[in-house]
């Protein structure tokens, strides 16, 4: 009886969790009161400021008509990576374009209080979309495709447009209005000198263990950059190199760690004790 009395209580949660989100979509101007655990569908256009309506094509475009059989009146979010979203309207459905009214637009900030970069030795593979969609995720500003004496990885410029389609897509998911930067692959070096003046901290099994000491010095930060090198790990050259341009080398943990699990493993150390504002909502 135990049993059947907590299925049916999950049952009844998940009903009212559902019921919520819906409520909150039924009337198109409560688009923009939802919170971030109830994030209606989000469509990215590459433009959006100042135009009355818009048109969407390609994947947003069947998304849209064939996922969520829109009809004349439907009301979404659409974001173009400035930082603002948009409450638009569908007014005309076609094959493969779907036409939208902007109705309103609104500034919602969901970024970090400071500018972190992530330099890394790209993985493989699948994975450097996972390592992409998690940084995204996590508010990385930037992500830099990093050339390394033991990188398994050279991202090409095809590589380089499905990460930055990633991006995107993760984007819609998180609800980010400001598109995470993948910028061209730079040699180790450049890297490490273009720092400057910024927080910079790089992965090595020989560097200091992340504490709460060594993670305080974060919370007034205005830029942090951030380094994990390849899976076959930095030469003892390129660790010298980062020690002696100012970087402080952090070990992550006995156990070897791939380059997604490193680099996302860092960034959440270092980005979630950082101080924040509390996030806007419109309309709270």
């Amino acid at each position: 009886m135990k049993l059947v009395d907590c299925q049916g209580r999950v049952r009844r949660f998940v009903a009212d969790a559902a019921s919520v989100c819906t409520d909150a979509g039924s009337v198109g101007h409560k688009l923009f009161h939802k919170g971030p655990a109830c994030l209606p569908d989000r469509f990215f256009h590459p433009s959006l400021a100042g135009h009355g309506s818009i048109s969407i094509e390609g994947t947003e475009a069947h998304h849209l008509i064939h996922v969520l059989r829109a009809k004349p009146g439907l009301e979404v979010i659409l974001f173009d990576g400035s930082g603002a979203e948009f409450l638009a309207r569908v007014e005309r459905v076609e094959r493969s374009t779907v036409r939208l009214a902007v109705v309103e637009s609104r500034e919602v900030d969901r970024e970090l209080p400071v500018s972190v970069t992530l330099g890394v030795a790209l993985p493989k593979g699948d994975r450097q979309r996972w390592l992409v969609e998690k940084a995204t995720e996590l508010g990385i500003t930037r992500l830099t495709p990093l050339v390394t004496a033991r990188g398994v990885a050279q991202p090409t410029r095809e590589t380089l447009r499905r990460l930055e389609r990633a991006v995107i897509e993760a984007s819609k998911q998180c609800g980010r209005n400001r598109l995470m930067q993948i910028a061209v692959p730079v040699c180790w070096s450049d890297f490490l000198l273009a720092a400057g003046s910024a927080t910079k901290l790089f992965a090595d099994p020989g560097g200091s263990a992340l504490s709460i000491d060594l993670l305080s010095q974060f919370s007034a930060a205005l830029e942090i950059l951030l380094a994990i090198g390849p899976e076959g790990g930095l030469t003892d050259a390129e660790v010298d190199e980062a020690v002696g341009t100012g970087w402080q080398a952090v070990d992550l943990g006995r156990r070897i760690l791939r380059i997604e699990t490193a680099a996302i493993a860092l960034v959440a150390a270092v980005t979630l004790p950082i101080p924040r504002p509390s996030p806007l909502v419109p309309g709270a």
